[in-house]
This record gives C-alpha cells, structure tokens and sequence, in this order.
C-alpha cells in the first residue's frame, strides 16, 4: 500500500506541475493573441506593443538567479505555489491597468513569477529517475504551446463579448486556484533523491553550496548550452508574439482563419516535444550525446520555417504545413537540452543551473518582440521573421556542436563526483 501511495504521489505532482505550466503560459502568452485588441484600446504601435513584451522578460530574466538560489536552499513546494500567487495578482493588476504606462508596469511585473520555472524542472528531475527526464520534461514543454492555443481560444473567442481585460481577469484567477492546489498536493524530496550514483546516501547532495554553483561555469557543455540559448530563443519569441499579428496583416487571415492557422502550427510544437523527448531518452540510454543528437533536428526546423514565410499569401495550405513541420522539428531540442543541464549538474545546484540558462534565455527573449517591431516598422513582419530565425540559426549552431563534443566529459565528470559522496 504504501509503494502506491508514493507512486500515486509521483503521478499527481507531475499532473499538477503540467497545469501549472499549461495556465501559467496561457496566461503569459496571451499577450500575443490580444495584441491588436490592446494596441487599439490603448492607440498604440508595434514598437511600443513590442515593449509590453520586453518588460516582463527583462524582469523575468533579472530575477532567474534569485529564484534558482531560493529554489536550491529552501522548499521548492511552497515557493512553486508563492509564484503561482504572484501570476494570479500581477495578472489582475494587468486588468485593471487605466493607462498604457501603467499596463507596461503591470505586465512586466507579471515577468516576476515566470522565473520560477527552474524549480518545477528540479523538482521533477530529483522526483522521477534519470532514464525518463527528458519525457518527463517534455511534457511540461508539451503544455506550453498547449498554454498558448488555450489562450488564443480565449482571446478569440471571449474578447469581442467581454473586452481583452475580462480575459486577464479569468487567468489572474486561475492562477490564484492553481496555487492552492500546489499547496496541497506538491511536496518537495531530497535533493538527488533519484540519482542512481546516490541510491544509498541521496542526503549527502542536499546542500547548496556557492563553490558548487561557482564551479558550474567550468562545465564547457553548460557554457556552450548557455551561449546558444541566448540564440535558440529568439525566433520562438518572435513568432510567438507577432504571429497572430503578422497573420492579419501580412496574410489578410480572419480572426477565426488565424486561429485555425496557429492551432494546426503549434500543434507540430505539441507532437515534437514529446517525441523529442522520448527519442532523447532512448538515445541517451545508448551514448551519453544522445539527447543533443535528437536536438540537432531543430536545424532542418529553421530553414522550413524560412521556407514557410516565403510562400504566396495565395498558398495557404502549404504555408501551415511547411510552419508545423517546422516547428515540430525545432521543438526537439528544448526538453533535450534541458534534460541535459540536469543531467551535468549536481543536485544540489540544478535550480542554479537551470536558472542561469533562464537568465541568458530570458536576455535574448527580451530582445526579440521589441527588435522585430522595430524591423517591421521599416519593413514588414515577414521580413523580420525571416532576418531572427535565418540569423539565430547561424549564431546557435557552433555552440550547439561544441556541447555535443564535450558532454561525454562533463557527464562522466558529474557522475564521478556523485559516486565519491556515495562512498563517503
């Protein structure tokens, strides 16, 4: 019975953990959808809509080291349900903003609670075993453009009735119930409780350590991974933002046709993570490179993208077949790379580690929405898809081979050290 309980508990943290993440990103993506609601409400233009964006991503960005510190040396439970209480309040604070300067505050106040994410990755990571990681993730990364079609779904269809703010109102309140479930289900487990070089002394990595986390910065798979996210997120960002924008007004989409449009094209997001995620693991079973060797295909991914934002506004059918293969292909690398950072840090710092890949993701984040405004408004939306996702590739790829050559070293290094405590 009691084998059960533990398993059930397994189970249900992971369900709750997936709904976090799935409102969570609705909440905070749909800012996209309400786009051309917002600029009308408040007479304003893609630059300074682009700002909105950048706000809440620099916040977000600058406050990824602090939260992977707390994460790493108190509970992860409470402070997971205390950002969960964060989104529900910034979000109200958002709907309730009466002029654009005060919404441009209280969106990238909202920027507070999605540097939280590193704790829910750590979490899952020391509550499942290794062999699934990159599964495991996957599914939260699954609930991300999950997040974001639920989102356009409100946006649709909710904000022609109710107004863009009644809709900040609804998710400002899930968050709030989200929170109260996390606290009553989430609990948190020893740091490196399912590592199997620490199966009979899992306490031993328990404490955070800043000599630990200094020596982070001396894993070259970790630098490598670092400097190419910066890269990586910049295209996402971008598409995810302008894209029901760019729908409208470059493809001459209705409401209804845009949303169809996005759902089919982020559905290859909701097929790839998952299936890069179990092909990472299978392969990692095999190699220690395997879960970047399944990442890989997000290159192919880009130039389908680049293709597809240079067909014919008259070629509709192949233009989201040519964008949802493409996105399928670019999704395999996130829950790959993330099950790879934790897969080379110690427990003990894996917040850290997964935070600072936040910080330097959330950098170029920033970026993207407010440079592609600036772009479009001498050119054209497409044009500036074209330019960030064409140029993110080149700039992402040297680094992402320089991790593929060093992971076997890293990897054993890590396990290594792991072993030595389970001795001691």
């Amino acid at each position: 019975m009691r084998m059960k309980h533990r398993r059930f508990s397994k189970w249900a943290v992971l369900a709750v953990l997936t709904l976090f993440t799935l409102l969570h990103e609705a909440d905070r993506l749909l800012i996209g959808p309400l786009t051309s609601s917002i600029m009308a409400s408040f007479r304003i233009d893609e630059g300074q809509m682009g700002a909105v964006v950048s706000g809440a991503l620099i916040v977000g960005g600058l406050l990824f080291p602090v939260w992977g510190y707390l994460f790493d040396r108190f509970s992860r439970a409470r402070l997971i349900a205390l950002a969960a209480t964060i989104w529900g309040a910034t979000t109200w604070l958002s709907a309730l903003a009466p002029t654009f300067g005060w919404f441009v505050v209280a969106r990238a106040a909202t920027g507070v609670d999605d540097a939280s994410t590193p704790g829910v990755y750590s979490l899952l990571a020391d509550t499942f075993d290794p062999r699934v990681r990159g599964r495991v993730y996957a599914l939260l990364k699954t609930a991300m453009p999950a997040g974001y079609v639920l989102g356009a779904v409100l946006a649709t269809t909710l904000t022609p009735r109710v107004g863009w703010r009644w809709i900040f109102v609804m998710t400002g309140g899930a968050g709030l119930v989200v929170a109260v479930l996390v606290a009553l289900v989430v609990k948190d487990v020893a740091r490196g409780a399912t590592e199997p070089e620490l199966a009979g002394a899992p306490a031993v990595a328990a404490r955070f350590s800043w000599a630990v986390a200094r020596s982070l910065l001396r894993r070259r798979t970790l630098v490598a991974l670092y400097a190419q996210g910066f890269f990586a997120v910049l295209p996402i960002n971008v598409v995810t933002f302008w894209f029901f924008r760019y729908l409208e007004t470059e493809r001459g989409y209705t409401g209804t046709t845009s949303l169809s449009v996005a759902t089919l094209t982020v559905l290859g997001l909701g097929v790839g993570f998952p299936l890069g995620g179990v092909l990472g693991d299978r392969l990692f079973r095999r190699m220690p490179q395997g879960r970047l060797l399944a990442g890989i295909a997000t290159l192919p991914g880009s130039v389908l993208l680049c293709t597809a934002l240079l067909t014919p506004t008259t070629e509709p059918v192949l233009f989201v077949l040519l964008a949802a293969t493409g996105v399928f292909l670019t999704s395999f690398a996130a829950p790959n790379i993330g099950a790879t950072i934790s897969d080379v840090s110690l427990p003990e710092v894996r917040s850290t580690a997964l935070a600072m890949q936040g910080l330097v993701e959330a950098t170029g984040a920033a970026l993207a929405p407010f440079l592609a405004g600036l772009v479009a408004d001498r050119a054209s939306l497409g044009t500036a898809f074209i330019v960030v996702v064409a140029g993110a590739a080149m700039c992402w790829t040297p680094f992402y081979l320089i991790a593929l050559a060093s992971i076997s070293r890293d990897l054993e290094q890590t396990r290594s050290q792991l072993r030595a405590r389970s001795r001691s």
